[in-house]
């Protein structure tokens, strides 16, 4: 099942709602997911696979034309497609845009996922659920908050009784898709989202460069990849601030992901308009 929509309408709050855990990385800058990254939901009666998708927009680099065609290819032979909505920025062109170019072109149920609709006022509600139907012809709307709770049971059950039957994909106890490498490197580059500004955080790209277990310790050594000197100022901060708060949220994180003690150790190095590279979106696994 494939989740599709605009950058930041809450995709990806969403489907952590759904399977009841944190599995793909949040914040409030647009285009935060970067990869199409499956949540796993297994239960006694079903296994359900969500893939999170990037937000689905006009490119202005080729990195934006890569993650698009990431939206592209995760729609495809889906048995269900769910495209979320943004209730509060009201539903628009950008939205039936998304629609136009992903959902309709998919054979199997398409839900409609108005979300955020604990920031409306009730009387706001009903010309935002029009406009969601008004995008195309849907199975079902669904109104949603992903940070409430509101309507995400009738979604997954919809989501689920859409499924076909068939073999489990994953072990139960698999709840993604994710090499660690690239999931600690995610949760590094969301606490770098979350205290940058301006154009920093769409020029932040996260590897890790060494992962090794001693004593009891894990050791995780990773990169910040930003595109100008001027950026790798702000990332470090002053006297190193900045990127001390990163590393510190960052460590407590992966310890309660690894359940042990970590020792993180951050560089920034920069890489010339990687957003733009051939070979250094490569480099970075895009």
């Amino acid at each position: 099942m494939a989740v599709v929509g605009r950058p930041n309408v809450g995709k990806s709050t969403l489907v952590n709602a759904l399977v009841g855990r944190k599995v793909t990385i949040v914040s409030d800058k647009p285009q935060t997911t970067r990869r199409d990254i499956r949540a796993v939901l297994s239960t006694d009666d079903y296994q359900a696979v969500f893939t999170d998708t990037p937000g689905f927009h006009k490119p202005r680099t080729l990195l934006g034309t890569r993650l698009n065609e990431l939206v592209s290819e995760a729609t495809q032979g889906v048995d269900v497609v769910v495209q979320v909505v943004d209730a509060q920025a009201g539903v628009g062109r950008g939205d039936a845009f998304v629609f136009e170019r992903q959902v309709a072109k998919v054979a199997g149920a398409k839900l409609c996922a108005v979300n955020k609709l604990d920031a409306v006022r009730n009387h706001e509600e009903v010309p935002q659920l029009q406009a969601a139907g008004d995008l195309g012809p849907w199975d079902e709307i669904v109104p949603v908050s992903a940070k409430t709770g509101r309507g995400l049971g009738v979604l997954l059950d919809l989501v689920v009784a859409s499924l076909p039957e068939g073999p489990a994909y994953y072990p139960a106890d698999e709840d993604a898709d994710q090499p660690l490498e690239v999931r600690l490197a995610e949760i590094v580059r969301e606490k770098a989202l979350a205290v940058t500004r301006q154009e920093v955080p769409h020029s932040i790209a996260v590897v890790v460069e060494e992962l090794e277990v001693e004593d009891g310790l894990t050791k995780v050594r990773a990169y910040l990849i930003v595109e100008r000197d001027s950026q790798k100022g702000i990332v470090i901060g002053k006297g190193g601030e900045t990127l001390k708060t990163v590393g510190s949220r960052a460590r407590e994180e992966i310890e309660l992901v690894l359940g042990g003690k970590v020792f993180l150790d951050l560089r920034v190095k920069v890489l010339k308009e990687w957003q733009r590279d051939p070979k250094a979106l490569q480099r970075l696994g895009f």
